[in-house]
């Protein structure tokens, strides 16, 4: 064989090795592309939760990366999240690092709530959540303030949503009803019962709301902390947060 021929199949295979070099790169990227969409846990019919959501899609925008977000019952979703069917939760209270080791904090809070009190025609003073001792509560099952707050109570009916424990209350089958304040006053609106139901003030608390990832993203987490407390610090979070929640109860009361 000429040295020109060995010469040119050389050149030949070489360039048969970079096209296809090329390709498996190609893919590789693509499949770099469709990794960074995250699928997070939202709780169905929480409007905190689509707040958060907001608010996420806000903070990891700046790091080039999609949402999407998957609805279910409150004590599912952890489930689905924890055993890494879903990569992570818009957000929860701290607490829940302790009982699903798997999710990992991001450790600055993205969001609030601020549990409280309704009720249909019953008043009491409220203090603190072991004044809820002597009644019937309803709570929203997998809300793990709510089933803190309450533990150890006497008379505690969980439910799936908190459309049925607004319902349960309105109906008379539960004396009080544990819910956010922001969230309680749209669920009220959406189900044109807020005129027969009420919160009762104060506050039982304020509780601080942190976004979770599953541990096999672990990696993330320092990169989404990090644009967080920027957003935090610029004071970017508290305003998109009020804008949000200024939408939702005016689209509300509409």
């Amino acid at each position: 064989m000429s040295a020109l021929c060995v010469g040119s199949s050389l050149g030949l295979a070489r360039w048969r090795y970079i096209a296809l070099f090329g390709v498996l790169f190609g893919l590789a990227c693509l499949e770099c592309d469709a990794q960074v969409i995250l699928r997070l846990a939202r709780i169905e019919n929480v409007p905190d939760q689509q707040v958060g959501a907001e608010i996420l899609v806000a903070v990891y925008g700046k790091l080039g990366i999609q949402l999407q977000f998957v609805d279910g019952p409150a004590k599912r979703s952890l489930i689905e999240s924890s055993e890494g069917r879903l990569d992570g939760e818009i957000q929860r209270v701290l607490a829940v690092q302790s009982e699903y080791p798997s999710l990992i904090a991001v450790s600055e809070p993205i969001n609030y709530i601020e549990p409280i009190a309704f009720t249909k025609s019953l008043s009491f003073a409220v203090s603190g959540w072991d004044s809820l001792r002597p009644y019937k509560i309803g709570i929203v099952r997998g809300v793990g303030s709510s089933e803190r707050g309450v533990s150890g109570m006497p008379h505690v009916s969980p439910t799936t949503t908190m459309d049925q424990m607004m319902l349960m209350l309105n109906a008379g089958h539960i004396d009080v009803a544990v819910n956010d304040l922001f969230s309680g006053m749209l669920v009220l609106n959406r189900l044109g019962i807020q005129a027969d139901i009420h919160p009762l003030f104060p506050m039982l608390q304020h509780i601080e709301l942190y976004h979770f990832l599953n541990e096999r993203h672990r990696a993330l987490v320092p990169r989404v902390e990090g644009v967080i407390r920027q957003m935090k610090s610029s004071g970017e979070l508290a305003s998109l947060r009020k804008q949000i929640t200024d939408r939702m109860l005016h689209q509300e009361n509409k």
